[in-house]
């Protein structure tokens, strides 16, 4: 049996890319005008005073008013991407102020969010406007481009599905159909089929066996090309599907319709961009054409492309480690959620808890407890209170801020009670412990009450 082994120097055309980077450019631009529109810039990111971060990333914060700016450019980013205006620049600017918005608050986080900013992060190194774009009407269009651009593409999708797919095998999907049981339920609303179908415990178990199926496999049968039309198909329905059942994905599902285009041979796209031009672009044309190799220094020169595919390898090698990282530590996953986030971990659990935070003034023994509302707002409160990294932090911010009000010696404890995929609630936090004197921090968080129930799983 012959080692694998893979040509990079392989050409293909670049219709592929010049297809993801347009429908990519469009459906960001439209999710940022959706985001804007409904309010959330205020209502997450400027009402609130308090902002949950990531470890490492407490000094991006939102910054008033200005926190628009963020958003605009973000947006006008992602146009310029959709026509491939200096695009490298572009797609840059969107990376970093996407990223930016997304680490303003962790309570926003998203697994589709976390995706694009890989995702657009990659695209920085891929040359997706080498056709088809004004920067190849202005100098020279590349009809070809490295293949291995392109399936790098293919390979974050693939591992994003069959990630989400492992994960769901799992004691609580497949044998008790929770959480999606308890989710389906609440859509008595939907019309014809919310007051009688969702209501059936074999359809939740269908729908649980078939979302785990189609997730492992379907990346799989993208890459075939006999049963890539037939997959396609598949992915339509099973995201239009999720789109009408919950509609709080948000864009989530239209990218990874179109997404899945990148899996289709370029006489496809090279179809789709003649439509284009027909419909929309009359006037369009890209006169000359040149093929991107080694030797070629218009859009990438010799010594860049090895590194461009040593950085996008390093970032498929990063999605396939991360993943695995809450093997590192004890207790059950689902439950202390070491391990949990940017783990393409989709729809698993259901989570619902009670956190209150006592302050305790060890010079004068004074205590009383935090009314959360006095510093959170609705939607952080509800994050708070089942998830441990919010709990320490938010304890912390509670510590500093008696602190500066003259306490001394503050120590602060938290009575938190959860309940898992519809369990009875339990203590979920040690009530004896600290917070305050607890540093943030990667390590095992010894002070969440072990959950003894087992979810078995891979």
């Amino acid at each position: 049996m012959k080692p694998f082994k893979y040509d990079f120097n392989k050409q293909t055309e670049s219709y592929s890319l010049a297809i993801f980077r347009v429908a990519f450019g469009v459906l960001m631009a439209g999710s940022l005008l959706r985001f804007w529109a409904k309010g959330w810039i205020e209502l997450l990111y400027i009402e609130p005073d308090f902002h949950f971060s990531y470890l490492g990333f407490s000094w991006v914060k939102p910054i008033g008013s200005l926190t628009y700016l963020i958003f605009l450019s973000c947006f006008l980013a992602s146009i310029a991407v959709v026509i491939g205006y200096k695009y490298r620049l572009a797609i840059l600017l969107f990376f970093l102020s996407f990223t930016y918005i997304e680490l303003m608050d962790k309570t926003t986080y998203l697994n589709h969010y976390y995706f694009v900013s890989v995702l657009s992060f990659m695209m920085i190194f891929l040359p997706c406007a080498a056709t088809f774009s004004l920067d190849a009407k202005h100098r020279k269009s590349h009809k070809t481009v490295p293949k291995w651009t392109v399936d790098s593409l293919k390979a974050l999708l693939l591992l994003i599905y069959f990630y989400a797919g492992l994960a769901k095998i799992n004691s609580d999907w497949l044998f008790q159909a929770m959480p999606l049981k308890i989710w389906l339920k609440a859509k008595y609303e939907i019309p014809v089929i919310g007051p009688y179908l969702l209501q059936q415990d074999w359809v939740h178990f269908v729908m649980s066996w078939g979302g785990m199926l189609y997730d492992i496999s379907i990346g799989f049968f993208l890459l075939n090309k006999k049963t890539r039309p037939y997959a396609f198909v598949l992915v339509l329905i099973f995201h239009v599907l999720t789109k009408i059942l919950f509609p709080a994905i948000g864009m989530f599902p239209y990218i990874m319709i179109f997404g899945c285009l990148i899996f289709f041979d370029n006489t496809v796209h090279k179809g789709i961009i003649s439509q284009i031009k027909k419909r929309f672009l009359k006037g369009y044309d890209s006169e000359s054409v040149a093929v991107i190799t080694n030797e070629d220094s218009t859009m990438v020169n010799k010594e860049s492309l090895p590194m461009q595919r040593y950085i996008i390898l390093t970032v498929l090698i990063l999605q396939f480690l991360i993943p695995l990282r809450h093997h590192l530590y004890p207790g059950e996953l689902f439950w202390t959620e070491q391990g949990y986030r940017f783990s393409w971990r989709v729809m698993l659990v259901e989570k619902m808890g009670y956190t209150t935070l006592k302050i305790v003034d060890s010079d004068t023994g004074d205590a009383f407890v935090v009314n959360n509302r006095d510093f959170l707002t609705e939607f952080q409160e509800k994050q708070m209170s089942f998830q441990p990294d919010f709990i320490l932090e938010y304890a912390h911010y509670l510590g500093d801020y008696y602190m500066e009000k003259g306490m001394k010696n503050v120590k602060v404890f938290a009575e938190s009670y959860v309940t898992l995929n519809g369990r009875r609630s339990r203590q979920f936090i040690d009530p004896k412990v600290d917070l305050y004197a607890v540093k943030r921090s990667l390590k095992h968080k010894n002070w969440i009450i072990p959950y003894h129930e087992t979810i078995k799983k891979l």
